[in-house]
């Protein structure tokens, strides 16, 4: 799935692979932004962001993604406060804040969700769901050998909802996981995830489940895929194990639906899977990509300049992986950048204001490039 369990991924201890020489600062920027910013939920650094708004107050919240009018959102929370045991989907409005009130829950409110996007009649949405094997909430293991792992549910399958929670169609009944849809800017298309070859592979369809076209092939974890805004491109992350004992590694993990996502990198290739190609060579977890509005850069979390696991911050690079630049400067926990349709607000996830606790909230900014 796309999102890490983010209280455990605070813990993972992970040695940094590569100096932070290739972050680039925009010196004269930075000194400017400082003296003019007066927001506490933006660190001075941060010259991208004005207006910042923090959406939610406790729990883990994330990948908010926008309707294609860019009035609503659609995100994930497991905050027990809103009568909830693991991951469901929430709806607000833009403009919305939930420091004392609760949104209303869109999903089934059965098993465990992830990954819900919004459709072009801005009416419905996709959302992959463990609720066919069973009410209850799959349990989350997050060690195997002293290692940090992600669990790959095979009772996820692909639902199209309305906004009251009705599902109104199942897209997907491969038998294994299916699950991490997001659509096209264009409408026309779902990439999504499945391990119906054997293996965590990357597929499109139409929005109406027709025409599923296998895009990746190589061994490893393809997943948290997102179009570029003419829909011509693919973004995603990968785990692609090289070495014999990372193969069996990964192998034996798979077949117990487990995965180890501590090792990842960015990949970029055209819609239909050619010109694939590696877009980061940073070392650690780089992930949660997404495309810039100008459809020249890419967006995404990292820990690569971690010394122990974290902080992850959100990081800028061109598509030809040169002029890396920092936008995040926390201690912590950044990740899940997603830009509205007009290009002019980012959502993302952040530990930032917290108390110093392990909740990660929803922060909207506005986004100056």
């Amino acid at each position: 799935m796309k999102r890490f369990y983010i209280v455990a991924i605070i813990l993972v201890c992970i040695a940094c692979k590569e100096n932070t020489s290739q972050t680039t600062t925009k010196t004269e920027d930075l000194k400017t932004v400082a003296k003019t910013q007066d927001n506490p939920l933006i660190y001075p650094e941060e010259i991208h962001f004005k207006n910042i708004q923090q959406v939610t107050f406790g729990g883990d919240n994330a990948e908010a993604y926008w309707s294609f009018d860019d009035k609503q959102l659609i995100f994930q929370s497991n905050y027990k406060d809103w009568g909830v045991g693991c991951d469901q989907m929430f709806l607000m409005n833009l403009g919305e804040t939930f420091q004392d009130s609760k949104p209303p829950m869109i999903s089934t409110g059965m098993g465990r969700t992830t990954c819900a996007y919004f459709l072009p009649d801005n009416k419905s949405f996709v959302y992959g769901s463990t609720h066919l094997g069973g009410k209850e909430c799959p349990e989350v293991p997050l060690r195997k050998n002293g290692n940090y792992v992600w669990p790959v549910y095979d009772t996820f399958d692909i639902f199209v909802s309305d906004l009251e929670g009705n599902i109104i169609d199942q897209l997907t009944d491969e038998p294994g996981y299916d699950a991490e849809a997001t659509v096209s800017p264009k409408g026309d298309k779902i990439v999504f995830t499945s391990t119906r070859s054997g293996d965590l592979e990357l597929y499109t369809m139409n929005i109406d489940g027709s025409d599923v076209q296998q895009i990746t092939d190589e061994l490893g974890y393809d997943g948290g895929a997102f179009f570029s805004p003419d829909g011509t491109k693919l973004i995603f992350r990968s785990s692609r194990p090289k070495t014999a004992e990372e193969i069996k590694k990964y192998k034996d993990l798979l077949a117990q639906g487990l995965v180890e996502p501590t090792d990842m990198e960015l990949y970029i290739c055209n819609a239909d899977g050619s010109d694939l190609r590696q877009l980061t060579r940073l070392g650690n977890a780089n992930w949660s990509p997404f495309f810039h509005p100008s459809g020249k850069k890419i967006l995404f979390s990292s820990n690569f300049e971690a010394e122990r696991g974290f902080p992850f911050n959100l990081y800028m690079i061109d598509l030809d992986g040169k002029n890396l630049e920092r936008i995040t400067h926390g201690e912590t926990f950044d990740a899940f950048p997603v830009f509205s349709n007009d290009g002019k607000k980012l959502a993302f996830s952040s530990n930032r204001n917290n108390g110093g606790g392990r909740d990660t909230n929803l922060f909207i900014a506005d986004w100056v490039d």
